[in-house]
């Protein structure tokens, strides 16, 4: 195990509060990381994120927002399920990004997932502004700060897992 982690900020900047991946991206990449994590802002582009999953990862953070149902800002951490069988990925979308549609495109293209945490936040809204206002509402802004913490966490967590294996 050599710790390697992936760092994979999703979402788009002109709907709202999914931008959330994004901003957690942005600050993270401010912050001093161990040489072994790669932070990307991958934003939309749904291929390049397949393809970077198929590369040596010891952990995969993918960082989005995450409408569940629960208090706007809500931060939430879970390793998903993937539907199990071969069945093929949904279409990809140029406009949008499907985070379970890449990780099955990854599977169908023979490479082996990771482990994949996601972090999630509740979102107040991601459509797009009437006015073509860009930014997080303040429930979502405000889970910024609690994320990063939360990333850094994991990220020493699967440096001491790479340590003492």
């Amino acid at each position: 195990m050599s710790g390697n982690v992936l760092i994979a900020g999703i979402g788009n900047i002109f709907l709202g509060d999914d931008a959330f991946g994004v901003e957690v991206i942005n600050r993270l990449a401010e912050r001093p990381l161990p040489g072994n994590v790669c932070v990307v802002d991958f934003g939309i582009r749904s291929f390049d994120l397949a393809y970077a999953l198929m590369e040596e990862w010891d952990l995969v953070v993918l960082v989005d927002a995450l409408p569940l149902g629960g208090t706007p800002g809500s931060v939430y951490k879970f390793e998903p399920e993937l539907p199990s069988g071969e069945q093929s990925p949904p279409p990809m979308d140029a406009h949008t990004m499907n985070p379970v549609a890449v990780l099955q495109l990854v599977r169908a293209l023979g490479g082996e997932l990771p482990r994949v945490l996601v972090i999630g936040c509740e979102p107040v809204n991601v459509e797009p502004d009437p006015d073509g206002k860009m930014g997080l509402s303040e429930p979502v802004a405000a889970a910024v700060h609690e994320a990063v913490e939360l990333i850094e966490e994991l990220v020493n967590q699967a440096r001491s897992r790479a340590v003492a294996a």
